[in-house]
């Protein structure tokens, strides 16, 4: 931007810079906007400055330069409508002595402004003061002294279960415990709703829909209608208040504090001078369970856990979406199978395997696993039905099964996942080993630069691969010691299907964790098939052999001569 050459009022206007931030509240009123402004205002008139502009930025830190303020105040330098600034000390202006001394040297000189700081007696009218750049470094030690004490503060806080950070949506501050928080009920009403929605087999577009129809303020707007600051985004000028979108909704479902935990050391920065948050390994995060009143049931959380990360639900051809999609799982390859339907007869959908062979190319499932909807759901509500009649009329007997199961499961699945940590965690070791004595076969000449080059990548980007496999088995870990799912939560969601007559999308997400499908034994114009049941909270189960609890009778002619039998729930192996 060009300097301008009309000086008229220039020379008597001076701008006043006034700053407070959290860290100046310790030196008491002296540092207070309005005696900064009774202080500047006495010394521009004794400096015989009339026309004065004021410029203040209050409770923002002198780290940054982005200030709205500050950044008003140079642009007036710019369109040459001042000729000083004044300010009570060097520190006003800024903790950060790269950009003040870059200020105080190069862009006031260049425009012909005059600066005066009047605790420190700098006045560069007066000439060059050969203490400026210490009194810059001694504002910025004091600013990077302060953050320190801060982050030991919060480390401490943190670390002893209180929450750092604002009460998310559906929280409020507890007035009997101010550091604490208590249910927000007209908010958590909204939270309940959207974690109710997604077990009925919403999407996180589907539900801010809802929301928006429903006309549900947002969550920014609905702190604002209490008068609440928060910080974030906020809504432009003659938008929508009701206007959800998926990644809000996405981001509640996310939410473990709903659970009534507290998870401080979810973010972090490099530096004080850098305010943007970057995203800490869970691994580093401090988490308390239980610290507040939950919202949401711990087992209902990681239901809708295990849900969005699933393979997200596929529309059919016709557009068309199931509440199986997501849940139902090749038994040999583990591929998620995809929903369809017949091309010739619209009315028969099915679900096949995503990794058939002859469907995708590089496929590695020799068979297609197919199954039939309306057999499927067949089964599932007659298996459920069983297993209800059990966990009713022999509830003691199921509480030992599910116990013994649920032991032996875990067991198994921990033991198997430490000896993967270990194998890898050994080979990490053994490639330290060998990258050091390829180092030292380099430096003999046993191995050329290039060779030597090209194994270190290789091992690198292996050494990569098995930090990112440690990460996923200590989380898996991690989620395995604090499942929650027990006997007595299962049975509680059972009794409120006793008579149930329909499989519904909010049923089967409660109930059922995935089910996977045997390819179908073919007979003599009958077809038998197998399917293993994964309940929420117990697992595959086998129940015993009691006469009031066979296996249902289920039957369905697929095509002229051909009919298919339901085989039974597959035993666990």
């Amino acid at each position: 931007m060009k300097k301008s050459n009309n000086r008229k009022g220039r020379d008597v206007t001076a701008a006043l810079y006034v700053r407070l931030s959290r860290d100046d509240n310790i030196d008491g009123e002296s540092n207070s906007i309005v005696n900064q402004k009774k202080l500047l205002t006495k010394v521009a008139a004794d400096k015989g400055y009339t026309n004065l502009l004021t410029f203040s930025d209050d409770g923002i830190s002198g780290v940054t330069m982005k200030r709205p303020g500050y950044q008003q105040m140079l642009e007036a330098i710019e369109n040459g409508i001042v000729s000083a600034i004044i300010v009570k000390d060097m520190s006003r202006l800024g903790r950060n002595y790269i950009e003040v001394g870059r200020l105080t040297d190069e862009f006031l000189p260049e425009y012909n402004v005059r600066l005066i700081s009047v605790s420190d007696g700098v006045d560069s009218e007066e000439g060059e003061n050969e203490f400026a750049p210490f009194i810059n470094i001694m504002s910025e030690w004091y600013a990077r002294d302060i953050s320190k004490k801060r982050r030991a503060s919060y480390k401490v806080k943190g670390a002893s279960g209180e929450p750092l950070g604002m009460p998310p949506y559906g929280y409020m501050r507890d007035p009997d415990r101010p550091k604490f928080w208590k249910p927000d009920e007209e908010a958590a009403f909204v939270v309940r709703r959207i974690f109710n929605m997604s077990l009925d087999g919403y999407g996180s577009e589907q539900i801010a829909s809802v929301l928006e129809r429903d006309k549900v303020l947002t969550p920014m707007n609905y702190w604002n209608s209490k008068g609440v600051r928060k910080q974030g985004r906020q809504q432009k000028s003659g938008a929508c208040v009701y206007n959800w979108c998926s990644q809000t909704v996405a981001q509640i479902l996310s939410r473990q504090e709903y659970c009534g935990d507290v998870l401080n050391f979810k973010t972090f920065t490099k530096s004080f001078k850098q305010k943007a948050r970057l995203e800490n390994d869970r691994e580093n995060w401090s988490i308390h369970e239980n610290v507040h009143e939950p919202i949401i049931s711990r087992a209902v959380w990681e239901k809708v856990q295990v849900k969005r990360t699933n393979i997200r639900r596929r529309k059919a051809n016709s557009g068309e979406r199931n509440m199986f999609s997501g849940i139902v799982f090749c038994a040999d390859c583990g591929s998620i199978m995809h929903y369809r339907f017949n091309h010739r007869n619209n009315e028969i959908k099915y679900f096949s395997c995503s990794d058939y062979v002859g469907n995708k190319r590089g496929g590695t499932c020799q068979t297609t696993h197919y199954i039939r909807l309306d057999f499927l759901e067949q089964v599932v509500l007659g298996e459920i039905r069983r297993i209800m009649r059990f966990a009713t009329r022999y509830e003691d007997e199921f509480a030992r099964l599910v116990m013994d199961h649920s032991r032996k499961v875990m067991e198994s699945e921990i033991e198997t996942k430490r000896n993967e940590l270990n194998s890898l965690k050994r080979r990490d070791s053994e490639i330290d080993r060998l990258f050091n004595t390829m180092y030292e076969d380099n430096v003999a000449g046993k191995i050329d630069d290039s060779r030597f080059a090209k194994m270190s990548s290789q091992y690198s980007d292996e050494q990569s691969a098995i930090a990112v496999r440690v990460k996923e088995i200590k989380t898996e870990l991690e989620r395995n010691t604090q499942k929650s799912g027990t006997t007595k939560t299962f049975l509680s969601i059972v009794r409120r299907y006793t008579r149930t007559k329909k499989l519904t999308p909010f049923m089967l997400n409660e109930l059922i964790e995935k089910i996977e499908v045997y390819q179908a034994e073919k007979g003599q114009g009958e077809h038998s098939q197998k399917l293993r049941i994964h309940f929420n909270c117990i697992g595959s189960i086998e129940i015993p052999e009691i006469p009031q609890l066979a296996e249902p009778e289920i039957q369905i002619r697929t095509r002229k001569g051909v009919s298919i039998n339901y085989a039974g729930l597959a035993a666990n192996t």
